[in-house]
């Protein structure tokens, strides 16, 4: 039986470390305790996929992108809604961008999975905090050194039109661009592994997003094959009910719930 390891946005700017700019409590004891998993079972492991958030400056989900009505940038953690952006009341610094953005929000509070955030600039392609944790760096390499088999790398975000927290697909899918649709060999590579363990960051919105998308693309009988490490995994502050309700609705569904130490191939 194959098992397959998905690590979702393992990387700085969300550890809870000095400098990192989006940090979620509790991620970097997470991803120590995944790397030690790695290590310890490596043998068992026969795939790992990585993924990586992957932003521009001038990203949808970043204030630069945006203006207030005084012509400021606004504040990380504003929500921008339909309605305040076809009130005026936040617009988008490039005035020719506006029918796009308010397409763009109309459809993602229609599909009723999130609400658009700004913020903090953070994972900006080229940045330390778009690196990987150095321990799951590690973990990885030696992986890859002891099997002689890579790990995938999956870069998400780069559409600076549209969130991208599933590494399956964007949030609302720009017909101009492929690489917000369904990413199908990805999706191929998951589906078909005897066993999906998941870890990563964030439990709230990056986390949750993917494995949505996962399971919709399986038949329901096999949501078993998946399981949650849910010691490597921690919610954004603030978001913690969202994590916790997916957590459930995930067990529901028949979605395995383990640790880093309760964990065998044999589960």
């Amino acid at each position: 039986m194959s098992t397959h390891l998905l690590i979702i946005d393992p990387q700085i700017d969300f550890m809870d470390l000095p400098g990192a700019s989006l940090p979620v409590r509790g991620a970097d004891a997470d991803m120590r305790r995944l790397a030690a998993f790695i290590r310890v079972n490596g043998r068992a492991i026969d795939g790992i996929t990585l993924t990586f958030d992957s932003h521009e400056l001038l990203d949808i989900g970043h204030p630069g992108f945006w203006r207030t009505p005084e012509g400021a940038p606004p504040p990380p953690f504003t929500q921008a809604s339909h309605a305040d952006v076809a009130a005026g009341r936040l617009v988008p610094a490039d005035p020719s961008h506006l029918p796009r953005v308010l397409a763009y929000l109309l459809k993602l509070e229609a599909q009723g999975r999130y609400r658009h955030m700004i913020w903090p600039v953070h994972c900006q392609i080229g940045t330390q905090g778009h690196n990987l944790h150095p321990e799951i760096l590690d973990a990885c390499n030696a992986w890859e050194a002891g099997t002689g088999r890579p790990v995938v790398r999956v870069l998400k975000g780069l559409n600076r039109f549209t969130e991208h927290y599933s590494a399956v697909r964007a949030e609302v899918v720009d017909p101009q661009d492929p690489h917000t649709d369904t990413n199908q060999a990805l999706l191929d590579v998951l589906l078909k592994a005897d066993r999906l363990l998941v870890a990563g960051e964030a439990l709230s919105h990056c986390v949750k997003a993917t494995v949505e998308d996962v399971i919709a693309a399986m038949d329901p009988r096999d949501a078993g094959k998946v399981s949650l490490l849910t010691d490597a995994m921690s919610a954004v502050p603030g978001f913690e009910a969202q994590a916790e309700a997916f957590v459930h609705a995930m067990s529901a569904a028949g979605v395995r719930l383990a640790t880093t130490v309760t964990w065998h191939r044999a589960a």
